[in-house]
C-alpha cells in the first residue's frame, strides 16, 4: 500500500519545518520507499508497518505542540510492489507522449 499523509502541529506557529522534520526523520529512519515534497509524505509498504511509521511520525511531532493534525490517503492495491516508482514512471511515459 502506499499512503500519503502530512502532520501539522496547531498553535505552534507559521514556521513549523522543524516538527515536520522531526516526522520526516521517522519515515526516513524507517528503510521503507518515501517520497517527501511541500505537502505530503508518501510512504509504501504493508499496512502495519505503514501505519506504525505514521504513528510514531506524530508522535514525533507532539513534542512541538499540545495538538497535532494528521491527514493520510490511502491506496491499497494487492499484489502491487514498488508502487511509488511505478506510479511516476506511468505518468511520465504519458506526458512524453
Amino acid at each position: 500500500m502506499i499512503a500519503a499523509f502530512s502532520v501539522t502541529p496547531l498553535g505552534a506557529g507559521e514556521d513549523v519545518a522543524e516538527a515536520v522534520a522531526a516526522a520526516v526523520k521517522v519515515v526516513r529512519a524507517s528503510g521503507l520507499p518515501n517520497h517527501t515534497d511541500a505537502m505530503f509524505t508518501s510512504l509504501e509498504g504493508d499496512w502495519d508497518e505503514v501505519m506504525a511509521v505514521i504513528k510514531e511520525a506524530v508522535e514525533a511531532v507532539k513534542p512541538f505542540a499540545g495538538r497535532v493534525s494528521t491527514v493520510i490517503k490511502i491506496d491499497d492495491r494487492a499484489g502491487v510492489t514498488d508502487g511509488l516508482t511505478r506510479k511516476m514512471e506511468s505518468l511520465e511515459r504519458h506526458l512524453a507522449s
